[in-house]
């Protein structure tokens, strides 16, 4: 892509009716920021930290002890679908000391990707429960840690997700898979709401 071009699009602060914005949400090391990187075509923004020992009498890190880095205020990417229209990707950090910001970063949002690991899946509910009560469209991507197998029906039932909600699986560390869940969520929100929004499956081509 020609970088020239790229950088004369809209600016970050300032998201004009051509910057369609969606938040990848979650509980604590669930793989946001791995999506993000998946599939943004630029080299992404992150706000990672080293964790150090410090931070494990703030966060539970009983289920990601092998984490070695988180989010502090959030990772941003970017995809362009065409010449006029471009995705804007926001991670959220999931650790609940940081969720002040969550707020902020869903204001103007066309839709989010609550990302989950099965292995915790009481760590999605109040990421769920923040979009729900803001109105705003979303789907859920299981990522794949290599836990045990669960069906659709029992993880919706675990998430009391309403049948309309797209459930898939994903894996976050790859691109293909990341298009896949962005084609889902985009599509999720045509459905619902403005026809005016572009369609990703061709330009997002797997």
């Amino acid at each position: 892509m020609d970088s020239a071009t790229s950088d004369a699009r809209t600016p970050l602060g300032a998201l004009a009716d051509n910057g369609l914005k969606i938040v990848v949400v979650g509980g604590f090391g669930v793989g946001k920021t791995t999506l993000v990187r998946s599939v943004s075509e630029i080299r992404p923004l992150s706000t990672e930290e080293t964790m150090t020992r410090a931070g494990e009498h703030i966060d539970d890190i009983s289920e990601v002890r092998e984490k070695r880095a988180t989010t502090v205020a959030f990772d941003f990417g970017r995809i362009t679908l065409d010449s006029r229209n471009v995705l804007y990707l926001f991670g959220a950090p999931g650790q609940e000391r940081f969720w002040f910001l969550w707020d902020r970063l869903f204001a103007g949002t066309l839709g989010a990707v609550v990302l989950v690991d099965t292995r915790r899946i009481d760590d999605s509910w109040y990421a769920i429960d923040r979009l729900e009560q803001r109105g705003t469209p979303f789907i859920v991507a299981c990522n794949d840690f290599g836990g045990p197998a669960h069906t659709p029906q029992h993880v919706r039932e675990a998430l009391d997700l309403d049948p309309h909600i797209p459930l898939l699986d994903c894996d976050a560390r790859s691109r293909a898979s990341g298009k896949r869940v962005l084609i889902t969520l985009v599509q999720h929100v045509r459905n619902r709401h403005a026809a005016h929004i572009p369609s990703v499956k061709e330009e997002l081509a797997l």
